[in-house]
């Protein structure tokens, strides 16, 4: 037992990279480059794992982790992994940040698993899926390549991140949230604070989450990797502070 008075030791904080990693999904490629940046710039020093989704499917897989991040590159080759990843960092309060295809399976998750909505699919998954169960479809103007100005919700997680009412940022995905879906997830608690300048919902949060934070786009592509986009600085600041809580 640890007395208080003498804690354990400072622990470099873990993280756990969800995806199936590949060199030709550009996050992929840039996640090292920001790790270091972190460490160098913002004094941020992250152990990362890198967990293909068919690890992540058995439940304690991440359990033990500081943060989760679920990166982009669907399809992914296990729906299950990610949506368990994305379940046992939201009942835990382990850090979580999804972005593209982490955002759109942190809806997913959320809505099978706290709105009841068993049948919500996905079509990149699920192409066959009637319309009136599909949460995340086909957007109708692809969004691959695309930069775009995004608006926050003032006092949101997301603002508090971003450290701006809004933003420019980048995007490479051809899916996203079906609008009219989306009144079940806020009745149960999910928030959507983030919009582009059309409405189109592109940032999601779990307010009482210690961390709990999603996007459409892609905050690890901003600039050339060298000055971390604030929302993943937010995200290890969050990892590191959740190291700190678990010492002893």
């Amino acid at each position: 037992m640890n007395d208080s008075a003498n804690p354990s030791p400072a622990r470099t904080p873990r993280i756990a990279l969800i995806g199936d990693r590949s060199p030709h999904v550009r996050s992929h490629v840039r996640v090292p480059v920001l790790l270091d940046a972190l460490a160098e710039r913002d004094g941020l020093v992250l152990d990362a794992y890198w967990i293909p989704t068919g690890d992540a499917a058995e439940p304690g897989t991440v359990r033990g982790f500081d943060a989760v991040w679920l990166l982009p590159g669907s399809p992914y080759a296990s729906e299950t992994g990610v949506l368990t990843a994305v379940r046992t960092a939201r009942e835990h309060g382990i850090p979580f940040l999804g972005t593209c295809g982490g955002f759109q399976h942190a809806l997913l998750e959320y809505a099978r698993n706290v709105c009841g909505l068993t049948g919500a699919a996905h079509a990149e998954n699920d192409p066959s899926a009637a319309d009136d169960d599909l949460l995340i479809a086909p957007l109708a103007c692809s969004l691959v390549g695309h930069e775009g100005l995004v608006r926050v919700a003032p006092g949101s997680l997301a603002e508090r991140a971003l450290g701006a009412e809004r933003g420019t940022e980048r995007y490479h995905c051809d899916y996203g949230p079906v609008s009219s879906r989306l009144d079940v997830l806020r009745a149960h608690g999910m928030r959507f604070t983030g919009e582009d300048e059309e409405g189109g919902v592109r940032i999601a949060e779990l307010p009482g989450h210690p961390f709990f934070l999603a996007t459409l786009f892609q905050p690890e592509l901003a600039g050339d990797g060298s000055d971390p986009h604030p929302m993943i600085r937010a995200l290890a600041a969050a990892a590191t502070e959740h190291a700190e809580e678990s010492r002893g």
